[in-house]
């Protein structure tokens, strides 16, 4: 069954078949007719014919860091909303960490045009990311990072840590800071900015000793948290810059003896589900991971509906929320 078979059986024209496919203006009538004979026939129109005939694919890529991710999981599920009610599909992209596959995929869509446009769920960005970036030939929202020039919807990393640290120095002398690698700009760089600034503005110098680097996981926050405690024995308070970093250190304070919070106050960010339910609940600041991804996919769809001269770059700063719960006092 192809189009002109739809037609035949609806008893109209192939041009007004083809207006109703792509959305146009039908008679109430027809339009009915032709959505019967659809649902009879069970006619499914051809993604590579509609390619051909309106230059767009309606699929958009979605490229992630990893897929197990709580904050990516809620990103996608914005970005899925937006972009399935404009009737486009998605295509993700997991590259797990690997810089390189990253680059691969931003190339492979310079090189060929199989989707209308990119949303990178960015982490560290590379001279090889920005090259390829700068050859796409469709459009590209970055998601998480920002870049100027380059359209991007990110957060306020540097006041979310900023705020809880001096939260936390309200009851704190001896502050300790477990953070990941600052290559990632927001999550690594900016968030531990936030902590040594709000620490310098209330004159707690922080001591080398007593910071840490960790991957984004409980395990190595356990690990982290151990190596700062048996450097910074006097430590009691530790600023983290993930949740699931900050829920490795508090397993590990447990079991060396320490109370969270009476001897040792733990925070967070991400605002994950466990940070409600685990023992003690964790304070931590809210990011809107969900509604960054809406945004970014209200960006892309902006730049996909712009003229051919190309859409002018865009920046939009999420806000946040300090959550304070029972890991602080």
């Amino acid at each position: 069954m192809d189009i002109n078979g739809i037609a035949q059986l609806a008893g109209v024209s192939r041009a007004t078949v083809s207006r109703y496919l792509n959305n146009g203006y039908v008679s109430k009538e027809k339009r009915e007719l032709i959505a019967k004979v659809i649902e009879e026939t069970g006619y499914v129109p051809s993604q590579e014919a509609r390619q051909l005939r309106t230059g767009k694919s309606k699929l958009v890529c979605v490229i992630i860091p990893k897929i197990n991710s709580e904050s990516v999981s809620r990103m996608i599920s914005g970005i899925t909303d937006v972009l399935n009610a404009s009737g486009r599909q998605v295509l993700l992209a997991n590259t797990d960490n690997d810089e390189r596959a990253e680059v691969k995929y931003l190339r492979l869509f310079s090189k060929r045009t199989r989707v209308d446009g990119v949303i990178l769920i960015a982490t560290i960005l590379t001279d090889a990311h920005r090259k390829a970036i700068d050859s796409l030939n469709v459009p590209l929202v970055l998601l998480g990072q920002q870049v100027e020039g380059t359209a991007c919807v990110f957060h306020d990393d540097y006041r979310a840590v900023r705020d809880m640290t001096r939260t936390v120095l309200k009851t704190s002398k001896h502050p300790g800071y477990i953070g990941v690698t600052e290559r990632d700009v927001a999550a690594g760089r900016m968030r531990h900015q936030g902590f040594l600034d709000a620490c310098a503005q209330v004159g707690r110098p922080v001591r080398s000793e007593a910071q840490e680097t960790a991957s984004f996981n409980m395990d190595s926050g356990y690990f982290a948290c151990e190596r700062l405690m048996e450097a910074a024995p006097d430590t009691d308070a530790i600023v983290c810059a993930t949740d699931y970093i900050a829920f490795g250190a508090i397993a590990c304070l447990r079991e060396y003896g320490h109370r969270v919070p009476e001897d040792v106050q733990v925070t967070g960010v991400g605002d994950s589900d466990l940070s409600r339910v685990t023992t003690p609940s964790l304070s931590t600041a809210h990011l809107y991971y969900r509604t960054s991804g809406q945004e970014a996919a209200r960006m892309l769809i902006s730049a996909l509906d712009e003229s051919d001269d190309g859409p002018r770059a865009r920046e939009l700063k999420m806000g946040y929320e300090i959550h304070l719960r029972n890991s602080t006092r």
